[in-house]
């Protein structure tokens, strides 16, 4: 089984709000998502998508952009981005999501040796323009990742591979420590999968910090290409 992962697709199957006024790389842009996608990616892979998937306000536009992928091969696991406002309810997205879709929420799910936690995330201290806003929301989605670890112990074995699935950088420009940082190197993280990152700002695409190994997957940062983890 090989791992896959991709970051803010922002579909807009019934919304109108096309990518391409952010620029004409964006012109046609699911279409590139999906070409790659077919040539890299296996029924047995696996493809980690963190966050923004869609810029659906309603649930139904949203998942209604979700099914968009269900014709493409492998296994789905989503996380929550900040524009992800469809996102209502994890109850009601597990039972109605298509066949090999899987939402985390606080929570881990595991595949053969392979485990993937995983949470929003925030902005973090040291960030552009963080508030005091901002450190109630970090802190809070500080302990949703406690309790996603919580998870992973309970299914954790020997030789497992982790990895973490966050929405915002869990750190800034300087890879100074975080709470993130932190509960990572803590519960024996491997890998982090983050997004969010757009534009022709400076962000290296793989980093490493105490041992891990971190990737930046917007899609318009890696052309709009699967990223290969594992």
């Amino acid at each position: 089984m090989k791992v896959f992962a991709i970051s803010d697709l922002h579909l807009s199957g019934r919304s109108d709000k096309p990518m391409n006024v952010f620029g004409p790389e964006w012109e046609g842009h699911f279409d590139k998502i999906k070409s790659d996608w077919l040539e890299k990616v296996g029924e047995e892979d696996l493809v980690l998508l963190a966050g923004d998937t869609s810029w659906g306000m309603k649930f139904e536009d949203g998942m209604y952009d979700v099914a968009s992928l269900a014709g493409l091969p492998g296994k789905k696991v989503f996380i929550r981005g900040n524009h992800d406002f469809w996102w209502n309810g994890i109850s009601r997205i597990r039972s109605v999501a298509p066949e090999g879709f899987f939402f985390l929420q606080n929570d881990c799910v595991k595949f053969g040796n392979v485990i993937v936690a995983g949470s929003r995330g925030w902005a973090c201290p040291g960030s552009a323009d963080f508030s005091e806003h901002d450190r109630h929301l970090y802190l809070r989605e500080a302990e949703r990742f406690k309790l996603a670890f919580s998870q992973v112990k309970k299914v954790r074995e020997e030789g497992d591979t982790l990895i973490a699935l966050i929405h915002f950088p869990p750190f800034n420009v300087k890879k100074e420590d975080t709470l993130f940082t932190d509960l990572f190197e803590e519960n024996g993280v491997d890998k982090v999968v983050f997004g969010h990152l757009h534009g022709a700002g400076f962000f290296p695409l793989r980093s490493e910090k105490e041992g891990i190994e971190y990737l930046l997957t917007s899609c318009d940062k890696t052309k709009f290409s699967l990223t290969h983890i594992l």
